[in-house]
Parts: C-alpha cells; structure tokens; sequence
C-alpha cells in the first residue's frame, strides 16, 4: 500500500517538472520573442500617433506659437517608452 503512494507522488513529481519545464520552452521559442517586440513596437507607436493626431487636430482647431502637434508627439514618445519599459520588466520576471 505504501508502494503505491509513492509511485504516485512520484508521478506527481515528474509531470510537474515536465510542466516546468514546457513553460521555460515556451518563453524560449522565436515565436514568443516575435511576439514580445511586436508588443513593444505598439506599446510605443500607439501613443505617438494619438498624440499625433491630438495635436493636429488641436492646431487645426486654435493655432498659436506653441505646436501642439510636435508637443503632443514627444509626450506621446515619452508614454510609449514608460509603456514598452513596463511591459518589459512585467514579462521579464520569473513567474
């Protein structure tokens, strides 16, 4: 009877370190690095091109000295960047 506990804990103990280790696989593979700078790319892009367009159309709406367009782009830049450093960090802990 005790035989067959441990058999079992035994099977246990391998299919969880064969589940550890597909995960570390899976973080290895060309997809998943594909898939983390396509997730950077438009973590950047997406603000710039809000910020963009929000600045477009506010100089088209009240034009003055100040160029919304290229304010609103850095702003928009500086959010991609703090946007691409989080996801970084966030997906280069140990889970």
């Amino acid at each position: 009877m005790n035989t067959d506990r441990d058999n079992e804990t035994e099977t246990i103990a391998q299919k969880a370190q064969q589940m550890e280790e597909a995960r570390k696989r899976r973080r290895e593979s060309a997809w998943y690095g594909l898939g983390m700078f396509g997730l950077v790319g438009w973590s950047v892009a997406v603000p710039v091109v809000v910020g963009v367009a929000l600045g477009i159309w506010i100089d088209g709406k009240w034009p003055g000295a100040v160029s919304w367009t290229l304010t609103l782009l850095l702003a928009g830049a500086g959010l991609g960047a703090f946007n691409a450093w989080y996801w970084v960090q966030r997906e280069g802990r140990d889970d």
